[in-house]
């Protein structure tokens, strides 16, 4: 069973309510990605959910960590929070580059998936910060230096553009997408899926390892009920993953090398 570590795609809201005279705080912890892990369980995966709040305190620090995974999964988490554990924020200490740590493990064989949003790639105002890092030199895609959202509220479709083992089976064309990240493809790269005429979705080999790139949500507010409803939703992300961990991709065409 392919078992995949999904950092990232959760957030706490703070609010204040205001009756009258008196005000009244209160938090909440917000799962983003509850119907993608519902949707991959039932495919057959095994993923473990690495909290946002978590992931600077938990992610792996080192290969033996990380060898407990088949595929990593970033989404929606910026650089910051893999760059900065604790020890080093707080307290001034050197711990490991988890951005370089995941670079070497993809190198040697290890699985990178990248979903958008706006903390991925380099996402909104430029706060996922992952251009020039370790992590863009394996991914798919070079990124830009700014803010690289595309909002399209009116609703944009998504084309299969080529066929492979990921895609085998599902609709040529895909349900609307609210917006998504713009980038340019690495000249090795395999762009499977565009959105207007930009990846959409993106795969790379890289020493022993994959890598892919999907550029936009895999929740809202990008990724409305139309997409997540889509009978796709389930088989498309179960294959990008199992693809990424060397395993035979099971489509609705059949098993796929």
């Amino acid at each position: 069973m392919v078992r995949v570590l999904l950092a990232g795609e959760s957030w706490v809201s703070a609010t204040i309510d205001h009756k009258g005279y008196d005000p009244f705080a209160h938090t909440r912890v917000q799962i983003g990605c509850a119907r993608l892990l519902t949707a991959l369980e039932a495919e057959g995966l095994d993923v473990v959910h690495l909290r946002s709040h978590d992931v600077a305190e938990r992610f792996p620090q080192t290969r033996d960590e990380l060898s407990g995974f088949d595929v990593v999964l970033l989404s929606d988490i910026g650089a910051n929070s893999l760059l900065l554990h604790p020890d080093t924020f707080s307290l001034g200490r050197p711990t490991p580059n988890r951005l370089t740590l995941l670079r070497d493990w993809v190198h040697d064989g290890g699985g990178l998936m990248m979903a958008g949003g706006y903390l991925s790639f380099q996402g909104f105002e430029g706060k996922a910060n992952y251009h020039r890092t370790a992590v863009e030199h394996v991914l798919p895609v070079d990124l830009s230096p700014y803010d690289d959202r595309v909002e399209t509220p009116e609703g944009l479709r998504g084309d299969v553009v080529r066929t492979h083992a990921i895609t085998d089976g599902l609709d040529r064309r895909w349900p609307i997408l609210l917006g998504y990240q713009r980038a340019v493809a690495k000249p090795d790269a395999t762009v499977l899926a565009e959105i207007d005429g930009d990846p959409l979705l993106a795969i790379r080999e890289v020493g022993a390892g994959r890598t892919l790139a999907f550029m936009s949500d895999v929740s809202p507010h990008w990724a409305p009920e139309e997409f997540m409803s889509w009978p796709g939703y389930g088989p498309l992300f179960a294959s990008a993953l199992r693809w990424l961990a060397g395993e035979p991709v099971e489509s609705a065409a059949g098993p796929r090398d």
